[in-house]
């Protein structure tokens, strides 16, 4: 009689849940990031071309793997400038470098997180600073609504 099969089957089991749970995880990832773009792109669309410090199309290079650490800085840059140009052109008063350096520390700390040990500290902290700077630049992107 063989004692292993129904550790197997158990083995298996628990194969296939943990790679459901990391599938979910990463399709919630996934559609919370097009979100977060769609609200970076419709701030920047929302901007008269000549004030744009990038192509609105730009951000959905951010779905690129490891390539998102490194354009997330030029994004929130860009979009800082963009936002400061319109709300200036605009005559809305507001901070002179609009959402940059929330977005500045939230880019760092996702660096940071992808650091051992660090990323039990910077994870956190980069999602909370993350969903603070896409509301900033939501509210943003209302006021240029109007």
């Amino acid at each position: 009689m063989n004692n292993n099969f129904g550790g197997s089957t158990l083995a298996h089991g628990l194969g296939a849940a943990i790679f459901m749970i990391i599938g979910l995880i990463v399709l919630v990832e996934l559609v919370a990031g097009i979100f977060y773009i769609l609200s970076l792109q419709k701030a920047l669309n929302r901007c008269a071309p000549e004030n744009r410090a990038m192509e609105p199309g730009l951000t959905w290079l951010l779905l690129i793997p490891c390539v998102n650490f490194v354009w997330h800085f030029f994004v929130v840059i860009n979009l800082s400038k963009t936002l400061a140009a319109e709300f200036q052109k605009r005559g809305i008063t507001e901070d002179p470098e609009p959402g940059k350096t929330l977005g500045l520390i939230a880019s760092v700390l996702w660096c940071c997180a992808c650091i051992p040990i660090l990323n039990y500290l910077c994870g956190p902290a980069a999602l909370v600073c993350w969903i603070v700077y896409w509301v900033k630049i939501a509210g943003f992107s209302k006021k240029l609504a109007v």
